[in-house]
């Protein structure tokens, strides 16, 4: 019986090779384009691709769902002071949810993307797990932490056992038409999220003070909106030593600056963790690698568990820029067991 898969196709190189894998593995390979309505579409890309490789592609329009579940919590994170990740919210209510539903309309036995990635199958009650793809410079992982058990068994990652420049001479090899790299916010065509936000229709913060540590007025901003935790450039303090934004305090509209070492945080809470194979019930603690937020290196950290899916993280070392609205993610070595976001740092032990 011949093998079938749904490919989420986004006119890119990723998708592109996945598809074209899955291919030449045997499977009957159909496409899905999702539609979310903004400008920067590349559906004439998919289009260009599936004709290319010659399978069927499907289009859906999510356009308000997708405004609904991923760019107005965008819009309202930053409103609250807080750094979104509008693509792990993508990934688990809009992308992985329609392309499994899509793959059962149509009767076709599972789902793929080109996520660099890999999931791997275990004995027992922990079923699927879920790894880093091979390229550490390129894994994909972190953006997939809310996946669970009712995804990763019907999925494949056919890039997660290749490197980026393996997929770009595949790609070189296929009889595609010029590809282009995935926008890295795909609603923001010119990756400048203050423009964004300047044209979305909402009242944006107003310009306030920008105070240290013991309340002194140091500069001012163009709006809580248009900081983020970390940053240094663009706050036009005048000071022999730079300044980082530590806190963004949207009630009293004030930014909070500090020095470098004020940025050190010893550990974090998080909210909403979800697990994709570990069974938290009765743990009192878990030792895995934190990462608090994409290309971040990871830390050695202890995590306890509390009520309401909340955790306390500490880490063996002190680490900068915590972000609230960012994503803890845990790993154990290759694998992650899970994840949260981000709702405060621990600034003391």
């Amino acid at each position: 019986m011949t093998k079938s898969v749904l490919v989420g196709i986004s006119g890119g190189v990723d998708s592109a090779v996945a598809a074209a894998i899955l291919k030449e593995r045997g499977y009957r390979v159909e496409g899905l384009y999702i539609l979310n309505g903004f400008p920067g579409s590349n559906e004439a890309d998919a289009a260009a691709v599936a004709n290319s490789l010659g399978f069927p592609l499907h289009r859906l329009d999510v356009t308000s769902l997708f405004r609904k579940n991923v760019v107005d919590y965008f819009v309202n994170d930053y409103l609250s002071g807080r750094t979104p990740n509008p693509c792990i919210v993508c990934n688990k209510k809009i992308k992985f949810r329609y392309l499994l539903e899509e793959a059962k309309k149509r009767g076709l036995g599972c789902i793929a993307t080109g996520h660099y990635a890999h999931i791997e199958g275990t004995e027992g009650k922990n079923g699927f797990r879920l790894l880093k793809g091979i390229d550490k410079g390129k894994d994909q992982s972190y953006f997939l932490f809310q996946l669970g058990q009712k995804e990763l068994q019907n999925l494949i990652f056919p890039n997660g056992d290749k490197t980026k420049k393996e997929i770009q001479e595949m790609a070189s090899c296929l009889d595609l038409p010029p590809r282009k790299e995935s926008q890295e916010i795909c609603f923001i065509p010119d990756d400048n999220y203050r423009n964004f936000l300047k044209n979305y229709p909402v009242t944006l913060p107003r310009p306030g003070n920008i105070v240290d540590e013991e309340g002194n007025i140091v500069g001012r901003h163009r709006g809580t909106h248009s900081v983020t935790i970390g940053q240094r450039k663009g706050l036009n303090i005048a000071s022999e030593r730079p300044h980082y934004v530590l806190e963004i305090d949207t009630k009293k509209n004030e930014v909070v600056v500090g020095r470098e070492e004020d940025q050190l945080a010893h550990g974090l809470i998080a909210t909403n963790c979800s697990w994709i194979s570990l069974d938290p019930a009765g743990r009192e603690n878990l030792r895995a690698k934190t990462h608090i937020r994409y290309r971040h290196r990871g830390v050695d950290s202890e995590i306890t568990f509390l009520p309401d899916k909340r955790v306390s993280v500490m880490f063996k070392t002190p680490q900068k820029a915590v972000a609230p609205g960012q994503a803890a993610v845990f790993y154990q070595g290759d694998c992650l067991t899970g994840g949260g976001w981000i709702e405060r740092r621990l600034r003391d032990v």
